[in-house]
Formats: C-alpha cells, sequence, structure tokens
C-alpha cells in the first residue's frame, strides 16, 4: 500500500484526536476539539475535523473554536503554553488568521510521514564499535533525554518538562520504546516507537543525531530497530512527523509524504 491518498486516509482515520494524547493527564471537549492537558503545564489541542454537526467549517466558526480553546486554557493558572496541531490537508478557513491574532506563534512545518514497517526493517550496517539498542534503564533514558535536548537545541527548562513527561509515562505506561545507538558507552543518536493501540500504526519520533555522526546510517539503523520493533507488536504502518533531516531518510526507504503538520504554540505571559 503506497497510494499517497489511501495511506493519508488510514492516518486520518486511525491517528488522529483520541490516538494522539495516550499520557494525558486531563482531556475535555470542546466541539470537534480535543483539549489535552499534560504534565508539566502543557496543553495540546487536536481533532480528526473542524466541522461541526455535518456543517462545514467557516471563518466564524473556526474563530469561535480558537476562543474556546484559549479560553479554557487560560483558566488554568498552571497551564503555561498550548499547541495547536494543525494538518495541511484540513478543511479549516481562517485558522492560520485566528490563532495568530490570539497569539500563537507558527513553528516550522514539518512532512507527515506514513508507509509500509516492513519497508524500513532492513539490514543497516554500523560503523565500527556502534550498537543500537532499547533502553528501558531510568539513567539511560535520562541520558538519552539529554542528547536530544542538546541536539535540538532545548532550554533547560523545556528540556526538564519532557524528562518529567517522558519519565512518568514510562514508569505508568507500557506503550512506548526509547531506543538508543551508541559509540564507546556514548549515546550518538536516539529515538521513540509508539504502537498506537486500536491501530496498524506504531509512531517513530524524536530522531535525533549529534552532528558528528550524522551521514553514516546510524539514523537509519536506528529507525530500521524501531520498524522490527513494531512489526513484532503487529503493527503494518510507520508515520513519523518529520523534519528536513529525517524525511528524505524515509523517503528513500518508500515512506511516504502524505501531508504537512503544523504546530502553533502560545505561551502564558510572565
Amino acid at each position: 500500500m503506497s497510494d499517497p491518498a489511501a495511506l493519508l486516509s488510514a492516518y486520518d482515520h486511525q491517528l488522529r484526536d483520541e490516538a494522539e494524547t495516550p499520557s494525558a493527564v486531563a482531556v475535555e471537549r470542546l466541539g470537534p476539539l480535543r483539549l489535552a492537558t499534560f504534565r508539566g503545564g502543557r496543553g495540546f489541542i487536536t481533532y480528526s475535523t473542524l466541522d461541526e454537526d455535518g456543517r462545514p467549517a467557516t471563518q466564524e466558526s473556526v474563530l469561535a473554536l480558537v476562543d474556546g480553546a484559549l479560553a479554557h486554557y487560560t483558566a488554568s493558572p498552571d497551564i503555561h503554553r498550548v499547541e495547536w496541531k494543525t494538518r495541511g490537508h484540513d478543511h479549516a478557513p481562517g485558522l492560520h488568521e485566528a490563532l495568530v491574532g490570539r497569539g500563537f506563534v507558527p513553528d516550522e512545518p514539518e512532512s507527515v510521514m506514513v508507509g509500509e514497517a516492513a519497508l524500513l526493517a532492513v539490514d543497516v550496517e554500523l560503523p565500527a564499535g556502534v550498537v543500537v539498542r532499547q533502553v528501558t534503564d531510568e539513567d539511560d533514558v535520562r541520558a538519552m533525554c539529554a542528547m536530544q535536548a542538546e541536539v535540538f537545541g532545548d532550554t533547560p527548562e523545556f528540556a526538564a518538562e519532557i524528562l518529567l513527561q517522558v519519565l512518568h509515562r514510562l514508569r505508568t505506561r507500557d506503550d512506548m520504546e526509547m531506543w538508543v545507538a551508541e559509540a564507546d558507552g556514548t549515546i550518538v543518536s536516539a529515538g521513540r516507537l509508539e504502537p498506537v493501540a486500536g491501530s496498524e500504526f506504531a509512531g517513530i519520533w524524536g530522531g535525533a543525531t549529534l552532528p558528528e555522526w550524522r551521514g553514516k546510517g546510524i539514523y537509519r539503523a536506528l529507525t530500521a530497530a524501531r520498524a522490527r520493533s513494531a512489526l513484532r507488536h503487529g503493527k503494518r504502518y510507520i508515520n513519523s512527523d518529520s523534519t528536513e533531516f529525517s524525511r528524505p531518510i524515509l523517503e528513500r526507504s518508500g515512506l511516504v509524504k502524505v501531508s504537512t503538520t503544523t504546530p502553533y504554540e502560545w505561551r502564558r505571559d510572565t
């Protein structure tokens, strides 16, 4: 199955809305919106459509949803930032203008990549001394998250927030795997695998490689290991929101760009 329209349909029907917030500590509905709250004071807004009660979304209805969602989060002083996740193929008239007008700032767009897990589960030769393995020990997970934060340029506050969320999820759930590539005991590349319950999908997320270790096949090997694990979980498809660093690697393996996604972020004034 490599038809982009069919892959996009599977993505929309199996991965939107509830499937996106497995580690939320609270969820409320606002019309078609799913308003999730995560540890560390983070809000997250997603949906499968902005249409309501069979009526297509309009600029007026979209603006009302943005206002309602923002009112929900601003009423809670513990929430200090909120992400609204958009998709490029959605019918969303006036959404960009509504979000920017209410103080949301768009980040860089990413490619929504989807394809058969078997396409990625290939043998990749690693440089001498490099090994790929799944990690479960908390010290290993902390080291992995620190390396990712370094590569992504995260602030110390944001890195601490992400680490808190990851450790909480690993302690309370069993639906996420952490994978690393090591060279002489130092983590040089890392990423997560998240099999999605009730779907044919597993997501690969957080892929990061130290600059001096790029271009050596390490990310491909890490991706292949996660794809093999996805197949063991009975998952047929892999999905990923990919930057321009990882998109070409996934495309060469046969995954297809089916859409784009752009996060818009609101931050509370301090």
